[in-house]
Parts: structure tokens; C-alpha cells; sequence
């Protein structure tokens, strides 16, 4: 079986608890994040009307348009992180009539759909995520359907379902893939709630304990559990890593360098799949503003609320088809207005047309779909991020899978931001609007990081500087706003460690200027199946770009230097400083993607 081939020695590990709220810390970092702002604004604003290189306009104005940019960036994050809230568990209700206003089946149990994805996943990997579901507890009784919904239609899948006692259910077409999926199983099933999980999804026992009592707000309409993945690499201490490579000599080296920076893992969470910095911080945040939007997996939707906003969107574009046709038919037959029985056949075929969707047929299924919700002013539908990890699955286990994945998020993000931006959609508070806003300009940032990655060499090869003169006025206005940023978000961020999340953004941009000018192009982002198994080699090919931000600075530093040495150029000392450990910063981000891209598990993991 598949579980005595990999998983079977991750089954004891047991997920981190959520991030403790803490107003008095809460406090500190929003008066750090507050002087953060101001001295980023001063520092910009002084950027723009007393630094510019007035002699090299070509390299200044790029360079503090993409510090702009950045800070833009930042004010949404600070938005975003601005206030938690304490963690608080609602009581799980007993009947339907605890989670619905009015229903004439109110005094029945609560029927529950939980619903596995799956498409060419490993039937046995599938069957751990039955028997996990099979083991959840409720303090009432509760009718828990388990569906596999097999895009497959593999035989053997359907076997290990029917073993299991579970609902197979097929389609003959893939049309739409996991929304498509999905919706059929919606036409089959008849729940009150969804639980969507995906082909190596575990439940917890305590998933609908937990997570039922929020639907209490007959409002509610889904709620998100934290992605938690069991089999992150643990790496290895570096003493014992040193010393099985170089002997005692190696351990001991390795055992001062703990001594004076603390513990230090080798090979842990290579490809940084860790996703406790968005679900505990981020996505926690947005509760404040009822704009935490669904990831998919592990989480719970009221059926009614997906219905309805499908019902909706449906009905809005059969309208919208009706008076197309209808201005097309009065365009051209010169009638003011159509006979009843015309008008009646136009809608007909107009209803025929289109296809109701309860998820959108999207790669972005899961935030289309919230973006649809929380826009239904009318129905005033909520959303919430629960704070504790209920489920369990698998992470990227190389490069190249973390790159399907990434690129799928990030070209299915930007897809629905160029053709269906919800920061003007109507419906959606202020507040909504900017959280939406900072998700999808997150994945515009490596427009202007690729300048702060090139700009160190430029200035290291050429002695042009975008500044006016790396000068003691340069430095106090740069210093006090880099200082006050890094206080404001480790304080903001306390509990998650944040320079490899950092580094991991910065050393996306090739990935992301790939989505960007994908959509650009107007090509459609493809939907790709993540796979469940370690690909074999190494991936440095797909790492070229952050190997060239290396080389290309490590070139420029030992020109720079000696150019500065000889005194032949008008490099400044200062100058060359600075753009050294701007320089170093950045190749110490590229490490991280590089040395991800050659990973082998360790052989203390390969025979653990």
C-alpha cells in the first residue's frame, strides 16, 4: 500500500496550534506600523523631490517607481494586518434549525457532504482520506455522507470506494475540471453543507465540532480551516549534518555555530510550502472585514449560500444575453419593442445557453467563488478564517510541482483581476475591496522587484547611481524607514518565522512575470492537476533567472571593488558598500529557490 511507502512515518505528527491573540502586542504593532508608514511616505516623498540622479533620469525615475510601488504594497499589507481577533470557538449546533432561519425540516440532524476531488491521484491515497473522514466526531447526531468525485472513472477507484462504504459518483465529460466535478456532484447530492477536500485531504476528527457553530449566523456561508502539511521535511541539525559529512571536526564546528545563532536546520521546508505566515496571519485578518476568501481544501460551505449566488450570477447572464439579442433583433428589423412570445423565446434560449454554476468554471475556482458571495450585497453573506488546523495534506514534494502550483495560483489570480477586477465590482465593501486589492497586487510585485534585483550590478558595473549621492542625507531618510518597517512586521508577524517567506517572494519573479504576461496576452492559465509524488532530478533549469541575479552580482561586486581600488571610475565608497549588501541581500533570496531546486531528502528522512 501506498501509506507503507511514504506516509506511515508522518502519521504521528501533530499540526502547530494558532497563533495566540495579544492585544498588548497587537498595540505595539500598530503604532510601529503607523511609524512605518510615516517615515515610508517621508523617505518617498523625498525620494521624488530631492534624491534623483538628474543625470541618469533612465535609471532613477524606474528605480523610486518601483519603491513607490512597494510601498503601495505596503499599506495594503498593513491594512490587511491591522487588527486579529481573540480565538473563540463556537458551540456545534445540534438540529437544522440551529443554522437556518426558517426551514420546515427544522427539528432533523444536520446532513453533511464530505466531498473528495480526485482526478489520477492514487486510489490508496485517496482511501486514507475516507477512513480519517469516517472518524469524525460530533456531540449530536449528524449524517456525514462521504462522495468521491472521480474525474478518472477509474474502476479501481471506484472499488476502493464502494470497499469504504462511501458514494462514488462519475461524469462521462471533465468540463470545467474540479468547478465542473464539483457541480455535478452538487446536482447528486443534497446536503446542507459541503465539506470540499481534495484527493489527499485527511479530516481531523474534530472538523465539524469545530467548525459547525459558525454556521449558527444562518449568514455564514463558508468557513476556511488552516492547509497544514504533515510531511514537510524536517531537515536536519546542523552538527549532526556537518559531522556526518566532515567527521567530529564538522560537529563541533557545527555545534558553535548553534551556540551563537541558535538552532539551524539544514534541508527544512525547501521549497517554503509552510503556509502558517497566510492562513494564521493573513487570512485570520480579513475576518475583521468579512473578506477572508475560500482556498478549497479543508473547507465548509453552506449549500443554500453556493446556490443562491449561482442562481444569481445565472440569472444576470441570461439577462444580460436577452438584451443582446434583443438589440441586435430591434438593430436590424427597425422595431422599438418585441412581440411578448419573441421576447419569451429570446429568454428561453437565452436560459438554454447558459449553464448554471455553482462554483465558477475557473482555475481560481475557490476565490472566484468568494468574490461572488461576499458581492451579494442583498444576501449579506459571511465568511470566516477559523484559526485551528483540521485537516491534514501533502506538499509539493520538488521544485517542479511548487511550480505548477504557483503558477496556477498566481495566473488564476491576475486572470480574474484583468477580467473581472472585484476591486470595482459592485456589491463589495471598502473594506473588501482593498483586501481583494492586496491579494491580487501581491502578484504584480515582481514588475518592480526585478529592478530592485538589478540594480545593485547596474550600479556596481556602471558608477551611475539612481540617487543623487550616497550621501549621510541618503542614509537617514533610508535607515529609519528600513529600521521602523522590520520592527512593524516582525511585531506584526510575531510567531512566524518571516525572512524565508520574504526571500521566497522575492525570488519568485520569473514565475510571476511568466502569469503576468501569460494573462497579458490574453492566454488562458491551464488547469493542471498538482501532483501527489516526488519528481525525480534536479531542477535547476527552471531556476536559470535566479542564478543569473547571482552571478551577474557576484560579477559586479569584484568589479566594483576593483574598480574602486584603481580609483577609475566615479564608483563611491559608499556607493559600492551599499550595493554590495543590497547586492548580498538579494543572492541570499535567490539561495533559498536554488538550493530548492537540487533538494534530496536526507538520508536520516529516507530511512526514517
Amino acid at each position: 500500500m501506498i501509506q507503507d511507502d511514504y506516509f506511515l512515518k508522518y502519521e504521528d505528527r501533530t499540526p502547530p496550534p494558532p497563533l495566540e491573540y495579544n492585544p498588548w502586542r497587537e498595540a505595539l504593532w500598530q503604532f510601529l506600523a503607523v511609524l512605518a508608514l510615516v517615515i515610508g511616505a517621508w523617505y518617498i516623498i523625498w525620494r521624488w523631490t530631492g534624491s534623483l540622479n538628474p543625470d541618469a533620469m533612465w535609471f532613477a525615475v524606474p528605480l523610486v517607481v518601483a519603491e513607490t510601488c512597494a510601498f503601495i504594497g505596503m499599506v495594503l499589507f498593513v491594512f490587511n494586518l491591522w487588527k486579529d481577533d481573540p480565538i473563540k470557538i463556537e458551540e456545534p449546533p445540534a438540529l437544522l434549525g440551529d443554522v437556518v432561519e426558517t426551514h420546515p425540516e427544522a427539528d432533523r440532524a444536520i446532513v453533511v457532504d464530505v466531498m473528495f476531488a480526485t482526478y489520477d491521484e492514487d486510489p490508496e491515497l485517496v482511501r486514507l482520506g475516507i477512513l480519517d473522514a469516517k472518524k469524525m466526531t460530533y456531540p449530536h447526531p449528524i449524517d456525514v455522507r462521504i462522495h468521491i468525485l472521480d474525474d478518472g472513472r477509474r474502476p479501481e477507484m471506484k472499488a476502493v470506494t464502494e470497499s469504504e462504504g462511501a458514494n462514488y459518483i462519475s461524469r462521462t465529460t471533465n468540463e470545467g475540471f474540479k468547478a465542473g466535478n464539483l457541480r455535478n456532484a452538487m446536482e447528486q447530492t443534497h446536503g446542507d453543507f459541503l465539506v470540499i477536500c481534495d484527493a489527499d485531504t485527511r479530516p481531523f476528527p474534530t472538523m465539524l465540532e469545530h467548525t459547525l457553530g459558525y454556521f449558527r449566523d444562518p449568514k455564514m456561508a463558508w468557513v476556511q480551516t488552516p492547509q497544514w502539511f504533515y510531511d514537510l521535511p524536517e531537515g536536519e541539525r546542523l552538527p549532526q549534518r556537518l559531522g556526518r559529512r566532515f567527521g567530529s571536526r564538522g560537529h563541533t564546528f557545527g555545534t558553535w555555530i548553534e551556540r551563537l545563532f541558535g538552532p539551524v536546520r539544514v534541508g527544512e521546508d525547501p521549497f517554503v510550502n509552510d503556509p502558517k505566515m497566510f492562513y494564521d496571519v493573513i487570512q485570520r485578518r480579513r475576518n475583521r472585514a468579512n473578506a477572508s476568501f475560500c482556498c478549497g481544501a479543508g473547507s465548509i460551505h453552506r449549500r443554500e449560500a453556493v446556490m443562491m449566488a449561482a442562481l444569481r450570477s445565472f440569472g444576470a447572464k441570461v439577462e444580460k444575453r436577452t438584451w443582446d439579442v434583443e438589440e441586435v433583433v430591434t438593430v436590424s428589423s427597425k422595431e422599438r419593442e418585441l412581440a411578448p412570445d419573441l421576447m419569451e423565446a429570446i429568454k428561453t434560449e437565452a436560459a438554454a445557453t447558459e449553464a448554471l454554476t455553482p462554483y465558477k468554471f475557473h482555475v481560481s475556482e475557490d476565490i472566484y467563488t468568494s468574490i461572488v458571495l461576499h458581492s451579494d450585497r442583498e444576501s449579506g453573506w459571511k465568511s470566516k478564517m477559523h484559526p485551528i488546523v483540521e485537516s491534514k495534506m501533502l506538499s509539493p514534494q520538488d521544485l517542479l510541482t511548487w511550480t505548477v502550483q504557483r503558477f496556477k495560483y498566481a495566473g488564476g489570480s491576475l486572470d480574474i483581476l484583468v477580467n473581472d477586477n472585484p476591486i470595482f465590482r459592485k456589491g463589495l465593501t471598502f473594506g473588501q475591496r482593498m483586501m481583494y486589492a492586496t491579494t491580487f497586487y501581491s502578484y504584480l510585485a515582481p514588475l518592480w522587484n526585478i529592478i530592485f534585483l538589478l540594480a545593485p550590478a547596474i550600479y556596481l558595473f556602471t558608477g551611475v547611481s539612481p540617487v543623487a549621492a550616497y550621501s549621510a542625507e541618503f542614509f537617514f531618510h533610508l535607515i529609519p524607514f528600513l529600521v521602523t518597517l522590520e520592527l512593524a512586521i516582525m511585531v506584526g508577524t510575531w510567531g512566524i518565522a518571516g525572512y524565508a517567506p520574504k526571500a521566497s517572494y522575492l525570488a519568485f519573479f520569473p514565475l510571476g512575470l511568466k502569469a503576468i504576461f501569460t494573462v497579458a496576452r490574453g492566454e488562458k492559465i491551464t488547469f493542471k492537476v498538482t501532483p501527489k509524488v516526488r519528481q525525480s532530478g534536479n531542477f535547476l533549469g527552471l531556476v536559470w533567472p535566479q542564478i543569473g541575479v547571482v552571478f551577474l552580482t557576484g560579477i559586479a561586486t569584484i568589479y566594483a571593488i576593483g574598480a574602486l581600488i584603481s580609483g577609475a571610475t566615479d564608483h563611491s565608497a559608499s556607493g559600492v558598500i551599499a550595493n554590495i549588501m543590497w547586492g548580498i541581500n538579494n543572492c541570499l533570496a535567490m539561495a533559498g529557490m536554488i538550493a530548492a531546486a537540487m533538494w534530496q531528502p536526507s538520508e536520516t528522512e529516507k530511512e526514517s
